[in-house]
């Protein structure tokens, strides 16, 4: 009788890390085609924050396989990088951030991403996998490249981020990069350069690069120059393999599924849709889903011209991760990367007060984030209002911040809007840090300051957003005693059986919960 032999976690590929996932019993799987035309995203919200699902057959692409909610659910993402929880995520991944593992050089012949090499065929929706979010979006988009810059262009470190692209000439793409971005930095410095930029987007990577990716805008801790790639290799406990690009002086990550290798040129902007170029006009047409839930705009964008295409073998069928934007999916990568930042930001203020960070998903990814401390001087009353406006400032576009206390669960949004409620004087606790500072176009609020004009960086403005403190001030906890009844005392059991115990627990929704479970 054959014995099953379990699968060791390795999340050295992706493909390596579906498997692992498929004998844990954490991956839904269909072999029913699937249209990448609505139908992907149209399964993926139904399924939001639930396992990871792979599609085994793609409509219009038989070489290729998809998967979504990858990172959906953080239960899943815990064990999957080894993380104890939400607290221990973030400490171990602020380290992470600042130890990093430099990345290693592996030869062509072993490098997985380059065991196809295509330099005729470079028609992109012929090999990359478009998607169309809505009904509202005239054109499908790739939204699911990751764009790797390493060395000179990212001064000695290395770059990898998220840019969306459309292929609208065969192998001539849109690449766009949010205002501030490190790919806006990079294309800003070489804007009037006489030749084109040389990167590679990479499709189909290690877990760990994905999660390292969806960081942005905190470039106090992972600054121009850094080692972004060497992050991810401190998040996954081991180097991540980069290889030569084929036709362009540019590095690949060795271990993804897909590579397009080209030039970025700056100034030569197009149009992401026909229909925005048909009426001329920036920041009006609907185009790709945004991170604050609210649909995005077409604009003129760089473009990226694809001299060579590499992959898999197309027998073992490349995977694309399609990610969906303003799901948990895509939340979760940019908000775990975000909280790690926030938090080393605030050790580095005064070590020692801040306890945990989090970023709800109605904070939508890199809109606002909370803040929770524990006071240990008078001090400290001043220290949290450094940290609110430190966190404002330092990242771009952010809205709304508050610092709680350590008595609050800064998961529940109950339980922090209980905090606002009874602990913020709105006089003095309410503070506008930054206006007139740097923000982003993402949010129509925001855009509605350019009035008539054309809803672009260059003509939008913002105001700052709100920090708040929802602290109770160092040497008054007396006077915010909470009640704590007798939980630890009093055992269900004496008096109820286990079903009713379940029968009863089963009706309890939302911050009795957390109350429950704390005796508050």
């Amino acid at each position: 009788m054959a014995v099953p032999v379990k699968v060791a976690r390795s999340i050295q590929s992706l493909r390596g890390t579906l498997e692992w996932l498929r004998e844990e019993g954490l991956l839904l799987e269909t072999a029913v085609p699937v249209d990448p035309d609505l139908e992907v995203t149209g399964v993926q919200k139904q399924l939001d924050g639930s396992y990871p699902l792979l599609f085994e057959n793609v409509k219009g692409y038989p070489h290729a396989r998809a998967v979504t909610n990858l990172f959906a659910n953080m239960d899943i993402l815990d064990r999957m990088f080894g993380w104890d929880g939400a607290t221990d995520r973030t400490r171990r991944l602020a380290h992470a951030l600042t130890h990093p593992i430099p990345p290693v050089e592996v030869p062509p012949g072993e490098a997985p991403c380059q065991e196809e090499v295509i330099t005729d065929d470079l028609q992109v929706n012929r090999h990359v996998v478009t998607i169309r979010h809505t009904e509202l979006e005239s054109e499908r988009t790739i939204g699911s490249g990751n764009s790797v810059v390493v060395g000179p262009y990212f001064h000695g470190g290395s770059h990898i981020g998220y840019n969306r692209m459309n292929a609208r000439w065969g192998n001539v793409c849109t690449f766009q990069s949010a205002p501030g971005a490190h790919m806006w930095q990079i294309i800003t410095e070489h804007y009037h350069d006489e030749r084109p930029i040389p990167l590679t987007m990479c499709f189909g990577l290690p877990p760990a690069a994905t999660l390292i990716a969806g960081g942005g805008f905190d470039y106090v801790i992972l600054p121009r120059g850094g080692d972004e790639l060497g992050a991810a290799g401190a998040v996954q406990g081991f180097p991540i393999r980069i290889v030569k690009a084929r036709t362009v002086d540019a590095w690949a990550v060795a271990d993804c599924e897909l590579v397009l290798e080209g030039h970025l040129f700056p100034r030569d902007k197009r149009y992401e849709t026909a229909e925005a170029e048909a009426a001329d006009r920036q920041g009006k047409f609907p185009f790709h889903p945004e991170w604050a839930g609210y649909m995005g705009k077409a604009y003129r964008a760089p473009t990226f011209l694809v001299t060579g295409i590499t992959m898999r073998r197309r027998a073992t069928k490349p995977i694309f991760y399609l990610l969906g934007v303003h799901m948990l999916d895509c939340n979760n990568i940019d908000t775990t990367v975000r909280e790690a930042a926030s938090f080393e930001l605030c050790e580095r203020l005064q070590p020692g007060i801040v306890q945990d960070v989090n970023i709800p998903f109605c904070m939508t990814d890199w809109g606002g984030c909370i803040i929770q401390v524990k006071k240990r001087l008078k001090t400290d009353d001043g220290m949290v209002r450094n940290f609110l406006v430190a966190t404002m400032a330092t990242s771009q576009g952010m809205r709304l911040a508050i610092v709680v206390d350590h008595d609050v669960d800064i998961y529940n949004m109950d339980e922090i809007i209980w905090c606002l409620t009874t602990r913020v004087n709105p006089r003095t606790d309410v503070l506008n840090p930054v206006p007139g500072g740097a923000g982003q176009t993402f949010i129509p609020e925001e855009r509605l300051t350019a009035g008539d004009r054309q809803w672009t960086a260059m003509n939008t403005r913002f105001e700052g957003g709100m920090a708040i403190d929802a602290t109770v001030p160092f040497g008054y906890e007396q006077d915010f005693q909470r009640p704590v009844y007798p939980i630890r005392q009093v055992s269900l059991e004496k008096f109820l059986s286990g079903d009713q115990i379940a029968k009863g627990k089963s009706l309890m929704r939302g911050w009795v919960e957390v109350l429950a479970r704390t005796g508050r």
